[in-house]
């Protein structure tokens, strides 16, 4: 353990309410860990953005073939899929790796659920995104444009593809093991699985797919429909920041039910 990790693992465990908290190797090893897992998913996710916006940006082009576009994108998305599982899968042997050289484990059997991890808010939230999103799709699939509806289509595609995702990682997230020796490890843990989940779940590239696919090919009214989801989207984030218990709550909360 470097004095470099060590500051960040103090710094962290202080912002969150866990200032007696010791600094473990264990700890070090998680958060880096979820730093390289967070700065690759961010990559896998941005590909998406980029390889979506070629699509859109080859089907305008009357050389290319649709079916050979919508076909590449589609093998993209499913490779990125992967990408995504893969990550998590690692995030997952980072940990037990990690668990495995504890001389004991905690006796706690009982994970958070998806309510203690995202809330019932904030999984509202990250479900209205989805399906606002699928909507502004299908909508634009109702235009006489060509080029619309070719885009509406590869928003379709993308939009799957990055909802999967997020599906494999909560999955892993709600059936990893514990991974803790004492009662403050247990705390750590909690607190990791509510940040990983809330990261996962994140709406950002779900709200930024339809106006990077489509705003400027596609009618007004569509484009104000696309930004006023976005605008309402970004106000029900800060209303859920807001009013969200404390992290340390939400640890206490989980703990409670030993």
């Amino acid at each position: 353990m470097t004095s470099k990790d060590e500051r960040s693992a103090r710094a962290w465990l202080d912002g969150r309410g866990l200032p007696d908290a010791p600094v473990t190797d264990l700890l070090v090893a998680r958060l880096a860990a979820r730093q390289r897992a967070r700065l690759a998913d961010s990559v896998v996710l941005a590909v998406v953005i980029i390889i979506a916006s070629f699509a859109q940006a080859a089907s305008l082009s009357d050389n290319a073939p649709r079916r050979l576009v919508l076909a590449v994108l589609a093998t993209a998305t499913v490779g990125l899929l992967l990408a995504r599982l893969l990550i998590a899968r690692r995030l997952a042997e980072a940990d037990r790796r990690a668990g495995a050289a504890l001389p004991r484990r905690a006796a706690h059997t009982v994970k958070p659920g998806w309510r203690v991890l995202l809330g019932r808010a904030r999984a509202a939230l990250g479900l209205a995104a989805i399906g606002v999103t699928v909507g502004l799709a299908l909508s634009a699939l109702t235009v006489s444009d060509p080029q619309v509806r070719q885009g509406a289509v590869i928003l379709l595609v993308a939009v799957l593809g990055v909802a999967a995702g997020t599906v494999v990682q909560l999955r892993h997230l709600l059936t990893s093991p514990v991974v803790a020796e004492d009662e403050t490890s247990l705390a750590v843990d909690v607190i990791l699985r509510l940040e990983d989940a809330r990261e996962t779940n994140s709406p950002a590239v779900m709200w930024s797919l339809p106006v990077v696919l489509l705003c400027g090919f596609a009618p007004a009214w569509w484009n104000v429909a696309a930004f006023g989801a976005v605008v309402l989207g970004t106000l029900a984030l800060v209303l859920i920041e807001a009013r969200k218990p404390a992290t340390i709550a939400a640890v206490r909360q989980t703990m409670i039910v030993r």
